[in-house]
């Protein structure tokens, strides 16, 4: 039993979801790829305001650093960073890239996932980023 997805002529809503998450991935890769040289001029993103007041990195810490890490080839410090981001990186340059391709073609992806599937996904999207938390902070020590 697969998840039901289907590819469509997309409507104006749809084509605007779709240029927009597009946009976002998009600026998100490109901040990524130019990060050291921003982190070297200080004029990157701050620094995590959980790590701040508590000391310890939120769940997301490290992630722009492994993104930057996944664009020099370098596994090792981008998976010690964050362990979730050398998968994450793979699936936003396939998404970006699928999102491009519809939106040139004019098709769109459209999930029709029932309850129980929507449940199942978060539940694994949240035990994913909680083991990657728990291995950043008690296995690699960062």
């Amino acid at each position: 039993m697969g998840f039901p997805i289907s590819i469509t002529r997309s409507i104006p809503s749809q084509r605007l979801r779709d240029l927009s998450i597009f946009g976002g991935l998009a600026l998100w890769l490109v901040y990524t790829r130019v990060y050291w040289a921003l982190h070297a001029s200080h004029i990157a993103f701050p620094p995590c305001p959980f790590y701040y007041v508590t000391g310890h990195p939120c769940p997301f810490c490290g992630g722009t650093r492994s993104f930057a890490y996944m664009w020099e080839g370098d596994i090792s410090d981008a998976v010690r960073l964050y362990p979730l981001g050398p998968a994450l990186f793979v699936g936003t340059i396939l998404g970006t890239g699928g999102l491009a391709a519809g939106l040139v073609t004019g098709r769109t992806w459209s999930q029709q996932l029932t309850s129980r599937h929507w449940r199942l996904l978060v539940t694994f999207g949240v035990s994913a980023l909680l083991i990657g938390w728990a291995l950043k902070v008690f296995v690699l020590g960062n």
